[in-house]
C-alpha cells in the first residue's frame, strides 16, 4: 500500500515537473525564457518548447503582430513660423524581442519611448517646411507624403537600434491651429474673402457698365434705323396718297370737292356740336345750297374711260 502511494506521489511530482518544463509559443508571439531573471535567446517559432522547472526559469511572451499607437497631439512650428497642432499615429511591431525586453520591457514602455521619438522627428521635419507644403488648395503643391516618409524612415532606424522596434509607418491624421489662434485666423480669412468678393463685384459692375453702354448704343442705332425706315415708308405713302388725290381731282374737281367736304363734315360735326359761322362761309355752302338732284346726277354720271 505504501509502495503504491509512493509511486502515485512520484508520478504526480513528475507530472508537475513536466508541466512546468513544457510550454507553447503561439504563432502571434515571441517568447523569451529567463533564467533567474537573465533573458535568453528569443523563441520565434511556434510550437512546444522546453525549459527548466519554475522558479529557475520563467517564460515571457510578446505580441509580434502590428500595433497602432495614437499619441497625444503636439504643437509644432513650420519654417514660416506657423504654429500647428499635429495629431499623428504610428504603426509598429517588435523586431528584436531581446532588445525590446532589455530596453523597454512592455508595450506601454515601448509606446512611451515611441511618443518622444515620433514627436521629436516630426517637429524636426516640419521645421524644414512651410505651411503650404502641408496644406494647400493645389494638391500638387502638398508634400505631406514625402514629409511623413522621411519621418518614418528616421523613426524606424532609431527605434530599431534603441528599442528593437520596427516602425512600419508614421502618418498625420489631422492638422489644426492652436485654439487661441483660431479666431484671429478666421478673422483674417473672412477679411481676405470680403476683399476678394469686393474685387469680383467691382469687376462685375465694370462689365455690366460696358454691356449696358453697348446695348444702349445698339438700341439707339436700331431705333434710328427704324425711324428712318418709317419716315421713308410714310413719305412713299404720302406721295401715293397725293398722286391718287391728284388723279381724282383732275377727273372731276367738283365731285372731289364735294366728297372732301362731306368727309370734313363727318369729322367736325358731331351730335352735340355747336358752330357759329357766317351764312356765307365756304364751309357751309354745301349745306345751304345743297340740291339732291345735283348729288344724284354727280353719283350716277358716267365717268367714261377714266379710272
Amino acid at each position: 500500500m505504501k509502495r503504491a502511494l509512493l509511486i502515485i506521489a512520484i508520478l504526480l511530482l513528475a507530472g508537475l515537473v513536466l508541466r512546468s518544463s513544457v510550454f507553447t509559443v503561439d504563432e502571434t508571439q515571441y517568447a523569451i525564457v529567463t533564467t533567474f531573471g537573465k533573458p535568453g535567446a528569443p523563441i520565434t517559432e511556434p510550437g512546444f518548447q522546453w525549459k527548466l522547472p519554475a522558479p529557475a526559469q520563467t517564460v515571457l511572451r510578446f505580441d509580434k503582430r502590428l500595433q497602432v499607437f495614437d499619441p497625444r497631439p503636439s504643437e509644432n512650428l513650420t519654417l514660416d513660423r506657423k504654429n500647428l497642432v499635429v495629431d499623428s499615429f504610428a504603426c509598429w511591431r517588435i523586431a528584436d524581442a531581446h532588445r525590446f525586453l532589455v530596453k523597454v520591457g512592455t508595450a506601454a514602455g515601448a509606446e512611451n519611448s515611441l511618443a518622444m521619438l515620433v514627436a521629436s522627428e516630426l517637429s524636426a521635419e516640419l521645421g524644414k517646411h512651410e505651411l503650404s507644403d502641408l496644406v494647400s488648395v493645389n494638391e500638387d503643391e502638398v508634400k505631406l507624403t514625402e514629409i511623413m516618409d522621411a519621418v518614418t524612415a528616421r523613426c524606424r532606424d532609431a527605434a530599431l537600434e534603441d528599442y528593437g522596434i520596427e516602425v512600419v509607418d508614421v502618418r498625420i491624421k489631422r492638422i489644426n491651429l492652436p485654439y487661441e489662434n483660431k479666431e484671429a485666423v478666421y478673422e483674417r480669412m473672412r477679411a481676405e474673402r470680403d476683399q476678394k468678393a469686393k474685387e469680383y463685384r467691382a469687376a462685375g459692375e465694370e462689365q455690366a457698365t460696358i454691356i449696358r453702354a453697348k446695348t444702349e448704343s445698339e438700341k439707339r442705332a436700331i431705333l434710328s434705323e427704324a425711324y428712318k425706315e418709317a419716315q421713308r415708308i410714310k413719305g412713299e405713302g404720302d406721295a401715293q396718297a397725293i398722286e391718287i388725290q391728284s388723279r381724282a381731282f383732275s377727273q372731276d374737281p367738283e365731285f372731289y370737292k364735294f366728297m372732301r367736304t362731306l368727309s370734313s363734315y363727318e369729322k367736325v360735326l358731331g351730335t352735340n356740336t355747336t358752330m357759329v359761322m357766317s351764312s356765307q362761309a365756304e364751309f357751309l355752302r354745301l349745306l345751304t345750297e345743297f340740291d339732291p338732284a345735283d348729288l344724284a346726277a354727280k353719283t350716277s354720271a358716267p365717268t367714261g374711260d377714266k379710272p
